[in-house]
């Protein structure tokens, strides 16, 4: 396909990195059979899938996620199961792994507890995936999206309360939009806002980081519900979640995606303007 930019634009999503959101993986697959089917008759996700490609993880945290499907005790097991320095205990919190003030805030040194930050910045081998791939081309990235349960909130940068993103007004504004269009689906509403203020400090998730590789748009999903199932939702609320967070994100890298290149197309168009202005004959 051809791209505008020299190198492909590119939106990044992620589901399940923690194991017991359940409901994070099965939107992951439910975006990515929407947008397929979307593209063949609708002009602005054919214009979209174009100019941008679309990185999906599913499940980040698959050998998590696969124990928390064993038996009813391992249901709600969250880190993924790397040992633990001492031997007698098994999980790093994934979203507290990366490089992002490790360490520093909402972390236990425990490393039995569900928020066991590991034994340094990036030292599983999931976050160093991420770094690595995300990281070594960060430039082309305009969106970055990773998918949690539960609390119905869009969560912007950043966890630790001493720093703010350097376009958090443009970030709480993209997510009120798309928290509307997701109330516009079936009325439930998200509430928008960094993580101290809506939620609880944290230090080390992959929102952050990518905030501070300077990809501009970054949110983290806490998608359905807000505290009755917690993170076994029901099956009959699966459809309807995917559903409304489909629209929110939509919203998000629609932004993304007409910002970046609607006002190339602008400039460029007022390049062309100047120069016939000055009288520059182009060969």
């Amino acid at each position: 396909m051809h791209q505008p930019f020299e190198g492909s634009q590119a939106i990044w999503m992620d589901c399940g990195i923690h194991a017991r959101e359940w409901i994070a993986p099965a939107f992951c697959q439910y975006f990515v059979r929407q947008i397929l089917q979307t593209y063949k008759t609708d002009a602005k996700m054919e214009a979209m899938m174009t100019n941008m490609d679309f990185y999906i993880t599913p499940v980040l945290n698959v050998d998590g996620y696969m124990f928390s499907w064993k038996n009813s005790s391992t249901r709600l097991w969250r880190k993924n199961r790397s040992p633990g320095p001492s031997g007698d205990c098994y999980g790093t919190d994934l979203n507290r792994n990366f490089d992002a003030n490790w360490g520093t805030i909402g972390v236990s040194s425990d490393c039995n507890s569900d928020i066991y930050p590991g034994r340094g910045p990036i030292s599983e081998p999931e976050a160093q995936a991420v770094t690595y791939f995300v990281g070594s081309r960060k430039e082309d990235f305009l969106c970055f999206l990773t998918i949690h349960s539960y609390g119905q909130l869009l969560l912007i940068p950043y966890g630790h309360p001493d720093f703010t993103a350097s376009n958090y007004n443009e970030l709480m504004k993209v997510g009120e939009e798309a928290a509307e269009a997701i109330l516009k689906v079936h009325g439930k509403k998200y509430r928008v806002g960094t993580s101290p203020a809506v939620l609880y400090p944290n230090s080390g998730s992959s929102r952050d980081w990518a905030r501070m590789q300077d990809i501009p748009l970054t949110f983290t999903f806490e998608l359905r519900d807000n505290g009755t199932y917690g993170f076994e939702l029901p099956q009959e609320e699966i459809q309807p979640t995917c559903e409304e967070a489909y629209s929110g994100a939509l919203h998000i890298i629609t932004y993304a995606h007409d910002k970046t290149f609607n006002g190339a197309a602008a400039t460029a168009a007022a390049l062309w303007t100047t120069l016939l202005a000055l009288g520059v004959h182009l060969m």
